[in-house]
């Protein structure tokens, strides 16, 4: 049986990530630029709709009491008063296309990824951009059907593991015990499937594998060390969401100092767009960063340990350097 490699520490692949990274900040900006434009705009009409109710509730509108006499009846308020400017559907709508543009950056980072461990390469930083979209787009259609395919085997995945636990909640209803199913314990066994088909998408990008070969290829990378994978991958996500938890509460938090102030000055649309695109550019960039360590993760669980021994001596492997550089 083949020799596998040794899993370092989240952190170590967290570190490494860096590496991959420096020097190449230009590239990754530039090519990240378009998509947190858009993104930001899709997202301009929730920013909009906020700021609407923080102004409707703390905004310097004049509020006064009049007399009436008692015969006349109590004018109702009017339906609009409380609507967004900006409807449902159409925030709904916007939300599809900000999900479309963010699955698409984490396919451009890896295709980045890719390039910068290729070696260096000839051309500027805008011909290096270039070169990574047409990848994208190559890869676009195979990426988004491996994608919607990593959807069903987790729907799947979790209906069978909750179909069991739902029987056996019938049954204790049967014998009178008073019980109420909870959905929230949907999620456990949505994250254990979520764990086998993890580095699909990396296996499209890195190995050319396409459709359910990329999903079971991830399968076999964690099968026989599920719980050592799944800590360092809790561990990626763990941080991950508490980088943009911070900026979505900096976003809020700068909302209510400011929207105030942004009312009365007449400049709101200006400034909730640069809130919006700055914290939409931290999501993206942190993103990147996490996607780097996981293609870091994703080598050392394909990789035999023969081949780099200098893992276990803690040893980073697949140096890297600027894209901008010339090559040999």
């Amino acid at each position: 049986m083949t020799q596998r490699r040794r899993l370092r520490s989240s952190f170590i692949y967290l570190a490494n990530a860096v590496g991959d990274l420096r020097g190449n900040w230009g590239v990754l900006a530039l090519v990240l630029a378009p998509l947190v434009l858009v993104a930001a705009l899709c997202l301009m009409p929730d920013a909009i709709n906020l700021q609407y109710q923080l102004v409707s509730h703390f905004g310097t509108g004049v509020h006064s009491v009049a007399y009436m006499p008692v015969q006349e009846p109590y004018p109702l308020p009017s339906p609009t008063a409380d609507r967004p400017p900006i409807g449902f559907w159409t925030v709904t709508a916007l939300h599809v296309v900000s999900v479309l543009i963010t699955l698409f950056v984490n396919l451009v980072v890896m295709c980045t990824l890719e390039r910068i461990q290729a070696g260096p390469r000839k051309g500027s930083q805008t011909d290096e951009a270039v070169a990574i979209y047409r990848r994208a787009f190559v890869l676009t259609p195979s990426f988004f059907w491996v994608v919607l395919l990593q959807v069903i085997a987790i729907a799947v995945g979790t209906m069978l593991l909750v179909i069991p636990i739902v029987l056996v909640f019938l049954w204790l209803m049967l014998m009178h015990y008073s019980l109420v199913f909870d959905l929230r314990l949907l999620v456990a066994p949505a994250g254990l499937v979520v764990i086998w088909v993890y580095f699909s998408q990396y296996a499209l990008v890195f190995d050319r594998m396409t459709g359910w070969h990329a999903l079971l290829h991830s399968r076999d990378l964690v099968r026989g060390r599920y719980f050592k994978v799944a800590m360092r991958i809790v561990v990626f996500l763990a941080v991950w969401s508490g980088y943009n938890s911070w900026a979505g509460a900096a976003f809020v938090l700068t909302s209510l100092i400011i929207g105030p102030v942004a009312a009365m000055t007449d400049s709101v649309s200006s400034i909730i767009f640069i809130l919006d695109f700055l914290t939409v550019a931290v999501a993206f960039a942190t993103s990147a960063y996490f996607t780097a360590a996981g293609v870091r993760f994703y080598q050392d669980l394909n990789a035999p340990a023969s081949e780099d021994i200098s893992i276990a001596r803690g040893m980073a492997p697949l140096p890297t350097a600027p894209l901008t550089q010339a090559g040999a």
